[in-house]
């Protein structure tokens, strides 16, 4: 169970447990001290020998019930602190209990049961018993990254069953080359079933992204890095551009995630660790980061690195490089997260720019024959999102004064601008002015916590028109770092659209352009007590008053779009906003 406390009993049985099936003895190497150390029954965390070891006076270590606490009283941020500040020693008790609790507050599915993960192994391999003979291991793993760190040939048997539960019980994992070797970090610390459900939390995290699951996003997340490097350690990318004219960065970044969980002493690795658990692959990029940096610096001060030794295979000797990282791992984290400008919504911006730059390629790719194809049948929406459309249009308003079938028409091509994964959950309408009344407020408390919505406008000159909102209202309210409110929010997925008298798409401008085109480029959505807007830069796409009766829209550099109605301002006759069942 996640967070169980571990008495004296358990404790020897679980270490002599994991140092006999779980650990090569090889592995020992990196503990100074036997694993667990009790100072007594009921505190395990506090007290340990092996947490003293260090020389010098630093400030005593935070305890497991110091970090639950922090937790159970909505405290992120302070463990956030927490975890970067405290350098815990690798065979510190602590984390048997820290890291299933961390990955536990993730968890969104009823998989933690007692006896779940044993049921579902019983029905996978139909028992318990662990076989003698190599399992199959799923398509979603890459069997050259098949990371044991150490483990013994049980252990690893161990891992090969752990990653074909969560397999089964997840269908739409369809590459994860990182999934393995995380379970083999998990098994160092805690039990089968714990690790499983440490795994569980992490792959179906909604907040945040900890494993990517599909060739797309693995795609997608070696390539943000590409580019948060290209801003953050310009240095390193020009001398290795320098020294390798025709150095295509590309396979250098697509091992980025080896640089780390291949590369670095497994001493880094489980420091990382205490801090990737609880805030998700943003701690991997910034450790990125600091890597490609100090492999710069001893590139210019150290001849094992000379341009003669390393310009045939960057991405090779950076992984030999970090095997012998000059740092510690406080050295290391401390580096890594002083790096400014470097926050999540940064970070979420460059990830959504190049996901929908690779799909909009993509489907440019696909040819001639597939554009052919996209007026017929095979391009009409799936069964279940007629569905969707039909109940929408019995609750839509702009239907009046249309035919049905005009009416079908344009909610067919709003449904095909949706992204794909949207178009599979029933549509609810969360508000409309006709029910609910002109009132901002209204507005904000029937909406503002869901995930994307559509808004659609019907002016009193009967246009149609409105906005896909990817983010929450909600962050109008969110600060940022220095406790400030941003005033504007959402990412590049955020698009506008106009279905009558006209019907177009005008999305984000940012997702055929490579360059950076600015902070006005950027300005999806915003709103106060006052107005809503959707759109900015030199004109507001979309204005709305706090009485929702009058707005305004004009063309504006975030979307490159015209004014969305021919007079500029309008009347709003109706206002309608949608969500989605299920995400």
């Amino acid at each position: 169970m996640v967070g169980k406390v571990l008495g004296i009993r358990d404790l020897e049985q679980f270490s002599s447990r994991r140092s006999s099936i779980y650990v090569d003895p090889e592995c020992e190497k990196f503990f100074e001290l036997p694993l667990f150390i009790a100072a007594s029954s009921n505190d395990i965390t506090t007290k340990c020998q092996c947490w003293q070891f260090s020389p010098g006076k630093e400030p005593a270590l935070r305890s497991f019930t110091e970090i639950q606490q922090q937790l159970q009283q909505g405290k992120k941020r302070e463990v956030k602190n927490i975890l970067r500040e405290n350098s815990w020693p690798i065979n510190s008790p602590i984390r048997s209990q820290l890291w299933p609790l961390l990955c536990g507050q993730h968890l969104t599915k009823q998989n933690t049961l007692d006896g779940f993960y044993w049921e579902m192994v019983h029905q996978v391999f139909g028992t318990t018993e662990l076989s003698e003979k190599p399992i199959m291991l799923p398509a979603f793993v890459d069997a050259t990254h098949c990371l044991p760190y150490h483990l013994t040939s049980t252990g690893r048997a161990v891992a090969d069953r752990i990653v074909n539960v969560l397999g089964y019980d997840c269908p739409d994992i369809t590459y994860s080359p990182v999934l393995y070797p995380i379970t083999s970090i998990l098994l160092h610390f805690m039990s089968e079933e714990e690790a499983y459900i440490c795994l569980a939390g992490l792959v179906g995290s909604k907040e945040k992204v900890f494993i990517n699951q599909t060739k797309l996003l693995h795609e997608v997340t070696w390539k943000t890095v590409m580019q948060i490097a290209k801003k953050h350690t310009k240095s390193a990318i020009s001398y290795f551009q320098r020294i390798c004219p025709g150095l295509k960065l590309e396979r250098v970044f697509m091992d980025w995630c080896w640089w780390i969980l291949a590369g670095l002493p497994f001493q880094h690795l489980v420091r990382i660790m205490d801090c990737y658990f609880h805030e998700g692959i943003k701690v991997l990029y910034r450790v990125a980061l600091v890597i490609l940096n100090l492999f710069h610096k001893e590139c210019q001060s150290n001849n094992e690195w000379s341009p003669d030794n390393i310009k045939n295979d960057i991405g090779n000797a950076m992984i030999k490089f970090c095997k012998k990282i000059p740092v510690s791992p406080a050295k290391l984290l401390h580096a890594a997260f002083s790096i400014r400008g470097l926050s999540s919504q940064y970070i979420s911006r460059i990830f959504v720019k190049t996901e929908m730059l690779l799909k909009s390629r993509s489907v440019l790719n696909s040819g001639s024959k597939q554009l052919i194809k996209s007026r017929s049948s095979d391009n009409l929406p799936t069964s279940q999102s007629q569905v969707n459309i039909q109940m929408m249009s019995h609750t839509l308003t702009i239907r009046e004064k249309m035919h049905s079938e005009s009416c079908r028409n344009l909610l067919f091509t709003l449904w095909s601008w949706l992204p794909v994964r949207i178009t599979m959950y029933q549509p609810v309408l969360l508000y409309t002015t006709e029910e609910h009344g002109c009132s901002l407020t209204t507005f904000y408390v029937r909406v503002e916590q869901h995930e994307p919505t559509l808004l659609m406008i019907k002016t009193c000159n009967n246009e149609v028109f409105g906005a896909y909102c990817s983010s929450r209202w909600f962050e109008r309210n969110v600060k940022d770092d220095r406790g400030q409110r941003q005033a504007y929010f959402g990412t590049g997925e955020t698009f506008l659209f106009s279905l009558y008298p006209e019907r177009a798409k005008y999305p984000w401008v940012g997702i055929e352009n490579d360059k950076d085109l600015g902070h006005s480029s950027e300005l999806f959505m915003a709103a106060d007590s006052k107005m809503i807007t959707i759109g900015g830069g030199e004109g507001q796409a979309i204005w709305m008053d706090e009485n929702i009766r009058f707005g305004k829209t004009d063309s504006c550099k975030t979307f490159n779009n015209p004014p969305l109605c021919p007079s500029g301002d309008f009347e709003i006759r109706v206002l309608e906003v949608y969500g989605f069942v299920g995400i």
